[in-house]
């Protein structure tokens, strides 16, 4: 094997090891009993809100869109009351937890990354630490629960207006009582539906921060590793939630839960 087919392999196993030592110092610091509450909340705040807009128009075009497209098809085999069940089942156990991650992946990640990636370069993580500040305890930590935290109450959020656009698609083609409708949905859900939907989107929160703060604090060479940090974050943390997503479906059949 020549150096060049080697280069991508040894990147890879760089770049895996130095983010396994990474999730490694997050779990040392993860429970100190020194938190940065105040940052926390600042970043939980931030994140929530920053990404909220975004969630639920996407969230609302999803379901719309979903229901619209679906109808026809389930009218043609006389199965349309199975429609609200259908997108209810489909949005909460899949599409909204994927891409709601995916969304946080674009921006929160890239956010994070760049603004610890110019703290990097710019040597005021240094400067932190030279002052007797933990660094990554304030930057890193606080972040990465941050995302922990706030993905999988994006993800509930976009649920429900998830739902709603459903409804509001089925009464397109005629008045529909949301009374009925929310009553076929949740006769339709289950605690196997809903449970490891919840607990993927918390492992999709924490790579989302991890990776973004990783690429942050391993930003080198200047202005122009900011935005690669930036380009890799978003690259990663998308790839890592489509092979947790994969595991979760897999770990989910053996359970039984499908």
């Amino acid at each position: 094997m020549n150096g060049s087919a080697q280069r991508p392999i040894k990147v890879f196993l760089t770049e895996a090891g130095g983010f396994s030592l990474f999730v490694s110092r997050f779990f040392q610091n993860a429970f100190h009993p020194r938190f940065e509450w105040r940052e926390f909340i600042r970043q939980s705040v931030q994140n929530g809100n920053g990404s909220l807009p975004l969630v639920a128009v996407t969230a609302f075009i999803m379901g719309l869109v979903l229901t619209v497209q679906s109808r026809p098809t389930l009218a043609r085999f006389g199965a349309e009351s199975m429609l609200p069940a259908m997108v209810a089942i489909s949005m909460v156990r899949e599409i909204v937890p994927v891409i709601t991650a995916l969304i946080c992946a674009g921006k929160i990640a890239s956010g994070m990354s760049a603004e610890l990636g110019s703290m990097k370069v710019t040597e005021q993580i240094d400067a932190m630490e030279v002052s007797g500040t933990n660094p990554f305890r304030y930057l890193a930590v606080t972040r990465i629960w941050s995302t922990t935290l706030m993905v999988p109450l994006l993800v509930i959020l976009a649920d429900g207006i998830a739902i709603w656009a459903s409804w509001v698609g089925m009464n397109m083609k005629g008045p529909v009582s949301w009374q009925l409708f929310q009553r076929q949905v949740f006769d339709s859900l289950a605690l196997g539906d809903v449970l490891p939907a919840l607990i993927k989107s918390i492992f999709f929160g924490f790579v989302v921060g991890a990776i973004g703060c990783f690429k942050g604090f391993t930003t080198a060479k200047g202005t122009e590793g900011v935005g690669r940090s930036a380009h890799n974050a978003v690259v990663y943390s998308s790839l890592l939630i489509f092979i947790i997503d994969l595991l979760a479906v897999q770990i989910t059949e053996l359970m039984g839960l499908n």
